[in-house]
């Protein structure tokens, strides 16, 4: 059960289900979701009597294994990264070079990226390689260095986490974390960033199915985290002509399942550079509420993935196409309605 309560005339409610939760042997989560409304997430039965409140506004029965990241319950999430709003209708762009090198290689690459049309600022300061004799990032030293690049520009950071144990460094300089798609199904992970209040980017595996990456987003709803973002980063199929291959049919897809917001990585999920602003559009096109991409001022000198970096030029082409696109489609709704 998800009982669904006004936030404002929530005075005492809490207590009452909690109270009442005890009684029955049940269990309760409660979750912010940041609009002035609660969610109770409720595992086993509550007595009917604790039910009549009248802040609670709905009771619902889920079907869907992922009952707190389903539409059964809610109709949209709008996540917030520091001043930046996911999912208000506007596509955001989130940019910048693969991995954190040094402070003036991220400083220059954040203002070009701003300058842009890039509201959030994206690198790497845990790298997973496949490789473990490559370069894996610089740690707390990069997360210096991206808050460095913040100070700078203004631009929120969002960087990856690997580990459980690297949660609470990252917390403390970024705006957002990454779990990125090797850590997808890392269920210590994925509990331990539930336990924050940071919000979550999580990234597709490489092989995971629509319902296995919304059951890795439950498990970071199911500890009280209500600000997860799911990026759609590629899958690998029996093509091997590209990296991998950006399923954009996940997009809409997941927009008939899920209140949150979905980002599209059409870098890494094409792996080339020449086909980064095509399939970007294309994310945008699907219905994506933004786009992660790799960019800085010299993409072939990138210390990594330079084959599917793109320079700010074509990054600003994609900022401004996409805008575009996101506005042509709003008139097309109006249009339908």
């Amino acid at each position: 059960m998800i009982i669904s309560i006004d936030k404002s005339a929530s005075n005492g409610v809490i207590e009452a289900l909690g109270a009442a939760s005890s009684r029955s042997g049940a269990s309760i989560r409660i979750i912010d979701w940041n609009d002035g409304s609660l969610s109770v997430n409720v595992l086993g039965q509550i007595e009917p009597d604790a039910l009549s409140h009248p802040a609670i506004t709905a009771i619902h029965q889920p079907i869907k294994p992922y009952r707190l990241a389903s539409k059964e319950h809610r109709e949209k999430t709008v996540v917030r990264v520091g001043n930046v709003e996911i999912g208000n209708g506007t596509p955001v762009i989130m940019a910048g070079p693969c991995v954190v090198a040094d402070i003036e290689q991220l400083v220059n690459a954040a203002e070009a990226v701003k300058a842009a049309g890039a509201s959030i600022l994206r690198g790497g300061a845990f790298k997973p390689r496949t490789s473990p004799y490559s370069f894996q990032g610089l740690g707390e030293e990069g997360l210096q260095i991206l808050a460095g690049a913040r100070a700078a520009t203004g631009l929120p950071v969002v960087t990856e986490v690997m580990e459980p144990d690297q949660v609470e460094i990252t917390c403390e300089y970024a705006d957002m974390v990454q779990v990125g798609a090797r850590n997808m199904a890392n269920f210590p992970l994925l509990r331990k960033v539930g336990k924050t209040r940071k919000p979550v980017l999580l990234k597709r595996g490489f092989s995971a199915t629509i319902e296995e990456w919304l059951m890795s987003a439950e498990y970071i709803l199911s500890e009280g985290n209500s600000q997860v973002v799911l990026c759609e980063r590629g899958i690998r199929t029996f093509d091997n002509s590209m990296r991998f291959n950006l399923d954009l049919n996940a997009v809409p897809f997941l927009k008939e399942l899920t209140h949150l917001p979905i980002v599209v990585d059409p870098s890494h999920g094409t792996g080339k550079r020449s086909l980064v602003g095509a399939m970007a559009l294309a994310g945008i096109a699907a219905g994506a509420d933004g786009l992660m991409v790799e960019s800085e001022p010299n993409p072939d000198s990138a210390m990594c993935d330079a084959s599917q970096t793109i320079d700010p030029v074509e990054l600003a082409a994609i900022a401004r196409k996409a805008l575009a696109i996101s506005e042509l489609l709003k008139v097309e709704e109006a249009i339908a309605v």
